[in-house]
């Protein structure tokens, strides 16, 4: 499954730290989830980590066709989480909305911020501007609450 439209990346895109569906971001619009969840899991993973609720940790988010909100909000913590990891996965739906139109909008995600992730990546970037808005750490106390 690695076609012309988004060919499936080599290494895993966190740099090997984390789980990957399989599916391309360069070349999707930030309506398809394989590109804007993904982020959303990455947000939400470094706001647990900052949030100090664990040191170590992965979002997974499934989404169905036609349906709004994700199916599934999985956090695994690796042993690591301050809370078990399903009391942080309900935490998660309660502070982040999940849904892909608010991703795209809380994320910016329909501003021209791609160019600068053909370069060393989608992940692991410090915020410049509107762009890597993903890597913001600005829900932390909103978890912690």
């Amino acid at each position: 499954e690695g076609g012309p439209p988004g060919r499936n990346p080599c290494a895993p895109p966190s740099g090997g730290g984390g789980g990957h569906g399989g599916g391309a971001f360069s070349g999707k619009d930030p309506s398809k989830v394989d590109r804007s969840a993904a982020y959303a899991a990455r947000w939400i993973a470094k706001n647990l980590v900052a949030a100090e609720l664990a040191r170590r940790a992965e979002v997974q988010l499934a989404y169905a066709i036609g349906v709004e909100e994700p199916v599934s909000v999985m956090v695994d913590t690796f042993g690591t989480g301050r809370r078990p990891d399903d009391e942080l996965a309900r935490r998660v739906t309660e502070v982040f909305d999940l849904r892909p139109r608010a991703i795209i909008e809380r994320l910016g995600l329909r501003k021209p911020i791609y160019r600068r992730t053909a370069a060393y990546g989608h992940f692991g970037r410090e915020p410049e501007g509107d762009a890597f808005s993903w890597e913001r750490t600005d829900r932390t106390d909103a978890l912690a609450g």
